[in-house]
């Protein structure tokens, strides 16, 4: 509809319906070429974020098909090489994206190469593990940290539903498991608080306020981790959970302190920071490591004890099917 046209109608006479309908018109018209565009970026933005997915899997597949490649030239009765090299496979690799996969063979080993009185022990320190070591690797926040634990809990709770005799203890020792694992994550944060670098500071700086959110709320957010993966699990499984999580209630008291703790560490030394050193920290990431740091996040990826990395290692084999 042209200036001209749009000049003729006599917007003051027209009832809503006929008003809604004119400017409807006007502004299908007007935006065409602009909705056009738009639809096409979004065509193209859905098959970049396919071929993303696709080239991230590969590159994963060819990671672990390179260390298997390194692995076959070593002696299989050299451990202690075998052991570095895990250590530097687990750094090579993103933890998170095998998470799952991780915890059901871990279980899976504890329950089939450990005494019936030993595993529950061993699965809980296993799991303390695997939940200590993933929420290391990146930022402390509460989407991320949410998603390592209904991961972990989602996996256990399949290969509970697998073995109902031994169900009670497998999600048992999960949940003590995890609630150690966020317990540690969080007191090495608090301990490193005092030797972040400047580009690292510079984060906390910016994410100032939801990290300190995040640290007063860390019992809730276990306990809605484990309501809601017991709404979605079976009857069995969801009785089982929802007496857990009860007594969990009780169980806490570490972590609320130990992040309060935290919280406190950061308000003492950054709420000041906050306010004044963002241009300082500005000029420290223009290098080229300042920004690869802000990249990886606060905290750097560790390395994970060689027990844990056998027992993974186990589980994998366990679980492949065998050629006959």
């Amino acid at each position: 509809m042209s200036l001209q046209e749009l000049q003729n109608i006599e917007f003051q006479k027209l009832n809503f319906q006929e008003m809604k309908d004119i400017t409807a018109e006007i502004v299908e018209g007007k935006t065409k070429k602009l909705r056009d565009e738009l639809q096409e970026l979004l065509l193209q933005k859905e098959l970049i974020e396919k071929n993303l997915e696709k080239k991230s899997y590969e590159l994963q597949g060819t990671k672990y098909a390179i260390f298997n490649d390194i692995e076959s030239l070593i002696d299989k009765e050299d451990a202690q090489t075998l052991s570095k090299l895990h250590q530097v496979k687990l750094q090579s690799i993103d933890l998170f994206d095998l998470l799952g996969e991780a915890v059901e063979g871990a279980i899976i080993t504890a329950l089939e190469k450990s005494k019936d009185s030993e595993a529950k022990e061993l699965i809980q320190e296993v799991i303390k593990e695997l939940t200590y070591h993933t929420i290391k690797e990146g930022t402390l926040n509460t989407i991320r940290v949410r998603k390592i634990l209904s991961t972990i809990l989602h996996s256990s709770i399949d290969i509970a539903e697998a073995t109902p005799n031994t169900s009670e203890d497998i999600l048992e020792a999960t949940l003590r498991g995890m609630r150690a694992g966020l317990l540690e994550s969080i007191d090495r944060f608090k301990k490193r608080l005092a030797y972040m670098p400047l580009e690292a500071k510079h984060i906390l700086i910016e994410d100032y306020d939801t990290i300190m959110e995040d640290l007063n709320q860390t019992d809730t957010l276990f306990l809605q981790v484990v309501q809601t993966q017991a709404n979605e699990s079976n009857p069995t499984i969801r009785k089982i959970l929802i007496e857990l999580n009860k007594k969990m209630h009780y169980d806490l008291e570490e972590l609320i302190h130990i992040s309060k703790e935290t919280a406190q560490v950061m308000r003492e030394r950054f709420s000041a920071l906050a306010k004044t050193a963002v241009k300082k920290a500005d000029t420290a990431l223009k290098s080229e490591t300042a920004k690869e740091a802000k990249r990886m996040g606060i905290q750097a990826w560790g390395i994970a004890k060689t027990a844990l990395n056998s027992a993974i290692k186990s589980a994998k084999n366990a679980l492949e099917p065998k050629d006959k």
